[in-house]
């Protein structure tokens, strides 16, 4: 063994164990998440209080789960969807002994480790859902190893049995990223596959085009970092100079010494079914209004501008109390060489933006040159 040998077996090795741990991880989210759609299922069709209820067992679990991250009231209606959806799931379950035998023998049915025939796919629950077509379903452990639960997060949106199996095929294939599953559903692949003389043709071109995932795409995600109660805020790729920009930023919004306080960096919200990062978010105790701050490092877009005006909605229709003023933002845009600042104020007065706001908020001007400082110390470095 000489020393480049040794090298490349340790990384090898490290390797190895990172996509193994990576693997594991994914696999005890997406098998918690079944578990607990199932267990919602089966308070519903036969639990002793369940009357107490009635249709909104749900609602009553999210307050009770606040301290469980990602544990909240569209996340419940999702693994009941799941559970509903993916029956399958079970025979994983019982053929690799996912669980602890304690778990096990407490809160799952007797009936499920009774049958041999685990590949069969059987009743699982008082209220489990027979699949139609139980042959073209994607074997259970292929459907957990291959497909992180962001990607079946995608796919329970997927009404048609049939179209949904489409893409889970075409995804575990093609080890599509999460951003290609959802780029290729906006696509109308399935549809564009149907209608085509030439579907191998189709997919050839589009497994040239697609955007891989690798190992770690499994827990780099909103669901496992809140599975692992890690920050969320790790989640976010930034480069190098959006991370310095942002770090000096926030530096900079609370020296004015305008009543800037700070409230959230990377802010999780959840507009539709799609989570989204807000890099800052400050709440203005002059104005009495949240400041949402967004930096784009790349040329100035105006779907930037829309993209904070959605923002902004968010928090006037879902944060906003009676007390707060509507909320604002700031858009700061650089592509290395200039910069821009906009304001966004989704729908607001322009007269009481004019005479209220901007008398508290840093100028355009300010905010520039800070932008432009900035950028000529990074270059320096």
């Amino acid at each position: 063994m000489n020393f480049n040998f040794l090298v490349s077996t340790i990384e090898q090795t490290h390797r190895q164990f990172q996509q193994q741990a990576a693997k594991a991880i994914n696999i005890q989210l997406t098998m918690r998440n079944w578990l607990i759609g199932f267990y919602i299922v089966e308070f519903e069709q036969a639990g002793e209080d369940r009357a107490n209820y009635g249709t909104g067992v749900i609602d009553a679990l999210a307050e009770k789960m606040i301290k469980i991250k990602g544990v909240d009231r569209r996340s419940l209606f999702r693994f009941k969807e799941f559970y509903l959806m993916y029956p399958q799931i079970k025979c994983a379950i019982v053929q690799q002994e996912l669980i602890s035998a304690e778990l096990a023998s407490s809160v799952l049915p007797q009936s499920w480790y009774m049958n041999a025939d685990t590949n069969r796919l059987g009743k699982v629950g008082s209220a489990t859902p027979q699949l139609q077509n139980n042959e073209n379903q994607i074997d259970a452990w292929i459907l957990i190893t291959k497909l992180s639960y962001s990607h079946i997060e995608q796919l329970l949106a997927i009404e048609d049995a049939s179209k949904r199996r489409f893409y889970e095929k075409e995804c575990i294939q093609g080890t599509w990223s999460i951003r290609e599953l959802r780029r290729q559903i906006n696509s109308l692949y399935y549809e564009r596959s149907r209608m085509s003389q030439k579907p191998d043709k189709l997919r050839e071109s589009i497994t040239i085009n697609s955007k891989t995932r690798s190992d770690n795409d499994f827990i780099k995600s909103v669901y496992a970092f809140e599975f692992l109660d890690l920050n969320l805020k790790d989640v976010v790729e930034e480069s190098d100079l959006e991370k310095a920009l942002v770090d000096h930023l926030q530096e900079f919004m609370l020296e004015l010494g305008h009543g800037f306080c700070l409230e959230a960096r990377q802010k999780k919200i959840l507009i539709g079914d799609t989570y989204y990062f807000i890099d800052l978010v400050f709440y203005h105790r002059i104005l009495k209004c949240h400041v949402l701050v967004e930096l784009k490092v790349d040329a100035f877009d105006h779907a930037h501008i829309s993209q904070l005006n959605t923002y902004v909605n968010y928090y006037r229709q879902e944060v906003k109390s009676h007390n707060d003023k509507p909320p604002v933002g700031i858009l700061l845009v650089t592509n290395k060489n200039q910069s821009l600042v906009e304001y966004a104020t989704a729908g607001m007065d322009n007269r009481m933006f004019v005479s209220k706001y901007l008398l508290k908020l840093p100028s355009k001007e300010l905010l520039q040159d800070f932008i432009s400082s900035e950028i000529k110390d990074w270059k320096l470095k």
